[in-house]
């Protein structure tokens, strides 16, 4: 099995964006964690990490059926190196306070594809 940086070589040799991000896995640590009184602080960073441009996407995930939620967060960062995604991650108000803990992990993006529209009377932007 290839290493991780063998691999995005690769990819970029075949052509492939290869665009490294970094996923973070979120949950509470534990059925007393105060989510709440910590979301305001939370959502805050989550701001001034996007206007950054740190930040890719960040929002809650599903349970396995689809249908509840379990307190389950998924955080995509754009960082240099996954120990500088690891300091952004550590730095979340949530992760920082005990309330919420957190794995992490690379992901090479290679292909797929989004739409964005812009409606500029309207103000409008979809992304889809």
């Amino acid at each position: 099995m290839p290493k991780w940086i063998d691999y995005k070589r690769m990819a970029k040799e075949r052509g492939a964006l290869a665009l490294e991000l970094y996923i973070v896995n979120t949950v509470p640590a534990g059925p007393d964690a105060d989510v709440p009184g910590t979301l305001p602080d939370h959502l805050a960073y989550q701001a001034k990490m996007e206007q950054q441009g740190k930040l890719a996407f960040a929002g809650p995930v599903s349970d396995f059926s689809g249908e509840d939620l379990n307190g389950e967060g998924m955080i995509i960062y754009r960082a240099a190196s996954l120990e500088e995604a690891r300091s952004f991650a550590e730095e979340d108000p949530m992760h920082k306070s005990g309330v919420r803990t957190f794995t992490i992990r690379r992901w090479l993006i290679n292909e797929g594809s989004f739409t964005l529209s812009v409606g500029l009377s309207g103000q409008r932007v979809e992304l889809a």
